[in-house]
């Protein structure tokens, strides 16, 4: 991958630490986003960090996006099934700090069961998604809108459930995919697809969806998120 420079939202995530890392590991020039530096201890030392919050000063934001060539967008609200209006929130914020710094590209994790995605979601997970998951998934949705609506390169990435499980390469994407029962990708595979989205101009406009490839072992239970967010 050609160094670039990218920003990283949700760098202290679990999907968002291995976006950083990896970036670190391929070259790119990264900069990350966050309310609370002491949880960067574990970065690489060449990151550039911009302390503060994408729902706080418009100021801060917009140094943060200013010069990048793309943006990366982890964020999420983890294991909790209260949204805070996350997503919603912060999505036009974010396009209008992108749009004002002329940065284009942008590549936002979403989750599976959100929007036209819902479609390929199999029954058992549409179950969780109607109940305990309906205000983390609304907010996405609601997000997503402004995003879409927006002028930019944007592509909404849409994982399966999330897994701590080591990087495989062994996955597939696609607008619609095949799944059944509770499907899984570990976040290193989802940070690999995410940052090759920095140089691939294959899904701009769309959103693609990211399962485990049929066939290739799951990780260790232990390891599991028991629901997609």
């Amino acid at each position: 991958m050609a160094s670039r420079r990218i920003l990283v939202l949700g760098a202290t995530g679990g999907t968002g630490r291995h976006v950083v890392q990896q970036a670190v590991d391929a070259g790119l020039e990264v900069s990350v986003l966050v309310r609370d530096p002491a949880k960067l201890s574990s970065l690489h030392p060449r990151v550039r960090v911009h302390v503060g919050d994408v729902l706080g000063e418009a100021s801060v934001l917009a140094t943060a996006v200013a010069n990048q060539d793309a943006v990366i967008s982890t964020l999420g609200v983890g294991r909790s099934f209260k949204s805070g209006r996350l997503i919603s929130r912060s999505a036009p914020a974010l396009v209008a700090a992108m749009q004002a710094q002329g940065v284009r590209r942008l590549i936002f994790t979403s989750a599976f069961g959100v929007g036209a995605t819902h479609r390929d979601t199999p029954l058992l997970p549409r179950v969780f998604i109607a109940t305990l998951l309906r205000d983390v998934y609304a907010d996405k949705q609601d997000g997503e809108a402004v995003i879409q609506a927006s002028s930019l390169d944007w592509t909404i990435v849409y994982p399966v459930g999330l897994t701590d499980g080591p990087r495989t390469g062994a996955y597939r994407v696609g607008e619609r995919l095949a799944l059944s029962g509770f499907p899984r990708i570990a976040r290193a595979d989802v940070a690999e697809f995410l940052l090759r989205q920095v140089s691939d101009r294959s899904h701009v406009r769309k959103g693609v969806l990211i399962a485990r490839r049929a066939g290739s072992p799951y990780p260790s239970p232990d390891h599991e998120q028991a629901a997609p967010r």
